[in-house]
C-alpha cells in the first residue's frame, strides 16, 4: 500500500479489522501480477481471522490462468479453501431471471 492514497490507507486498515469480508465475482477478469500479489497478500493477512466470503464462475483450476501464475493461485487457494465450506449453485441466473420478466410483455 505504498503508492495508496491515504483514504485507501485507511479503508486497509479498517478491512484488516473486519470480522466478515465479502468479495463478489473474483476472478471475473485477469488479474495483472501486482494486482495478484496485493490480493494474496491481503487474503494471507486476514484468513484465519476474519471469514471470507466469495462469489466466482471460475473453478478454483482456472485461477492459475486469471491470475497467469500457478504458484499464486495455489498459495492464494491454499489459504481461502482453509477450514471452507463450498456451495456450488446451477440453474438460472438470479439476474437474468428477473430481466426476463422486465422485458416480458404478456401484460400489454
Amino acid at each position: 500500500t505504498k503508492d495508496a492514497v491515504p483514504s485507501q490507507n485507511t479503508e486497509y486498515r479498517r478491512l484488516m479489522k473486519a470480522n466478515l469480508i465479502v468479495i463478489d465475482d473474483i476472478m471475473l477478469f485477469p488479474l495483472n501480477k501486482e494486482t495478484a500479489v496485493a490480493f494474496f497478500n491481503f487474503i494471507n493477512q486476514i484468513y484465519e481471522s476474519a471469514s471470507i466470503i466469495i462469489t466466482t464462475n471460475k473453478a478454483p483450476a482456472e485461477w492459475a490462468k486469471m491470475l497467469d501464475d500457478e504458484v499464486i493461485a495455489t498459495a492464494l487457494l491454499d489459504r481461502m479453501l482453509y477450514r471452507c465450506e463450498i456451495i456450488k449453485l446451477s440453474g438460472d441466473s438470479y439476474r437474468m431471471k428477473n430481466r426476463k420478466s422486465f422485458f416480458d410483455n404478456s401484460d400489454n
